[in-house]
């Protein structure tokens, strides 16, 4: 049997729905981490209709488009062309984490996790129906392709948490295998590894036979996907000190209020790594509210900049004729983009937008003059009033 990998550190995706999000609302966040140099931008696009069947250049492959796409929000890398995390104009938030497990990553390029996030946002007003679009386009089309703007290669399976007014769905895979659990209240969050334990809801119609042919499991005891597909302990998940178990911890210890503002106190959580630091770090940060009554919008925060700590949350809602989020979109570079050419990532240009060169800015000085927390918290406020 192949040795456990090394524990991967990065991204985190959590939901609370009532009861344990406070009033009659679905509360979603999501710290966004990545290699620390890396530009995370957040643009709006508008819906469209598109010609049956028209071609749809994605990060790496194209794939066929659907005669119409829904309004969406998203927070991404500059560099590609899916999203880590964003939402829809229909309420329909998702966001997705890098897992690996015993099945081998391909090297082919095909769609992103990012991109399949994206894919889903378009083209689905509910969170299920999301699910749905993600799962067949995984069979139709494959996973694969680096992860991150450079020649070193890095790659990783998916998990989504995807939520909308009324529900919330995980949705954990290994290859084109996958399994989903449906969350209908309390608390759920996802980290780098798979979680989802024998509650399975929906699952690849061969999944439990691929793993028997793999000798994974024996067909008697009870199907544990985390289990089966990993090297997860799943008895210990909730009790070891992992990222996915400190999340856990920080989202329980508050159940029963959790509003946005809760939310963006445990994405800026530094103690327990959910705010991450170094080499991989977080680049970009999400919370939405989804009021469960559909005649209220649904809110949805963004950072654009890197530690949520030292960043705005600003709002953003669907409204009838957004203009372009200009100062925090990046610049393009068409078909001279390094990512488009072969060799991939030969080079790197400059990808920062407009606020998040004023972020850097803002950073130096509060490092030279050892901004305390209580000074970047009440700067923080300053700048909403």
């Amino acid at each position: 049997m192949a040795a456990p990998p090394p524990l991967p550190r990065s991204c985190d995706t959590f939901v609370a729905l009532p009861p344990a999000a406070a009033g009659a609302r679905v509360v979603f966040g999501k710290n966004s981490d990545r290699p620390a140099e890396e530009v995370q931008e957040v643009l709006c696009l508008p819906a469209a209709a598109h010609p049956p069947g028209a071609p749809l250049q994605c990060t790496y492959i194209q794939v066929e488009q659907v005669e119409k796409t829904y309004a969406v929000v998203l927070s991404r890398p500059a560099w590609l062309w899916g999203a880590e995390m964003g939402a829809n104009e229909h309420g329909v938030c998702i966001g997705n984490e890098a897992v690996w497990g015993r099945e081998e990553i391909g090297d082919e390029e095909a769609l992103l996790g990012m991109d399949l996030v994206r894919l889903g946002l378009e083209r689905a007003d509910t969170a299920e129906k999301a699910l749905t679009v993600i799962v067949d386009l995984l069979e139709k089309y494959g996973q694969g392709g680096n992860c991150m703007e450079s020649h070193m290669a890095f790659t990783y399976h998916n998990s989504f948490l995807i939520a909308d007014r009324k529900e919330a769905w995980v949705l954990e895979t290994s290859g084109k295998y996958w399994a989903a659990e449906k969350v209908e209240g309390g608390v759920r969050n996802i980290s780098n590894q798979l979680s989802i334990t024998t509650k399975i809801d929906r699952e690849h119609p061969e999944l439990r036979e691929y793993a028997k042919s793999k000798g994974w499991w024996d067909g008697e005891k009870e199907f544990d996907f985390a289990a089966t597909y990993s090297y997860v302990n799943t008895a210990r998940m909730t009790t070891s000190r992992g990222r996915y178990c400190e999340g856990y911890k920080l989202l329980n210890k508050h159940k029963g209020s959790i509003t946005s503002e809760i939310m963006m106190e445990i994405l800026r959580d530094k103690e327990s790594g959910i705010n991450m630091e170094g080499g991989f770090m977080t680049t970009g940060s999400m919370v939405s509210v989804l009021p469960q009554d559909p005649s209220l919008p649904c809110i949805h925060f963004f950072t654009g900049t890197p530690d949520p700590e030292r960043s705005v949350f600003k709002p953003f809602i669907f409204v009838p004729n957004i203009t372009p989020l200009f100062k925090t979109s990046s610049p393009t570079f068409g078909h001279d983009d390094p990512v488009k050419k072969q060799p991939r990532f030969q080079t790197k240009p400059d990808r920062r937008h407009e606020l998040y060169k004023k972020h850097e800015s803002a950073a130096v000085v509060m490092e030279t003059t050892k901004v305390s927390r209580t000074s970047i918290t009440s700067l923080r406020l300053a700048l909403l009033d």
